[in-house]
């Protein structure tokens, strides 16, 4: 797997997963009837902020990430990130390799910490991957999301130091 940085080209092969995932309403806080130029704003961003792709041999788009400061002024120290694996390619490390590699970046980009302001509490994959790198949940917004099945859950705020 390589993971690299994603040009205007790559969005044809982010776009299905990332309206799939968007559109089933349980892990990102999106519009889930976000519409794909909008969605591409969103996704794809501007230096100094990266959006990477993870790709296989064949260049086959496996998940992308999106990485920036968590907040401007002075809270700008403190960097955060987006994962979204196509749920075609889960379960083979694409996340955790994508997690790692923003981690990472925000080191070497000079930030102190990394956070995640909104990972839903049912998220369990992402909860127990956030975890292993380190991640802790400082604080949960109770009923702070709105899951299409399971009703009002918990949104954690994860954090770590690099």
């Amino acid at each position: 797997m390589l993971i690299r940085e994603a040009t205007a080209d790559d969005w044809p092969a982010i776009w299905p997963f990332f309206r799939r995932i968007v559109a089933a309403g349980e892990t990102f806080t999106y519009p889930t009837g976000l519409a794909q130029e909008e969605a591409r704003g969103w996704w794809l961003l501007a230096a100094p902020d990266r959006t990477v792709v993870a790709v296989d041999g064949s260049g086959t788009v496996l998940g992308t990430a999106k990485m920036n400061r968590n907040q401007q002024g002075n809270g700008s120290h403190v960097a955060s990130a987006s994962y979204l694996v196509d749920p075609e390619h889960g379960g083979r490390g694409v996340g955790r390799a994508l997690c790692t590699h923003t981690l990472e970046w925000a080191r070497a980009a000079g930030f102190r910490s990394m956070q995640f302001n909104a990972v839903v509490e049912t998220n369990e994959h992402a909860v127990k991957l956030y975890r292993s790198l380190g991640f802790e949940v400082v604080g949960t917004v109770p009923e702070g999301f709105r899951h299409p099945t399971l009703g009002y859950v918990g949104l954690h705020v994860m954090h770590r130091a690099l």
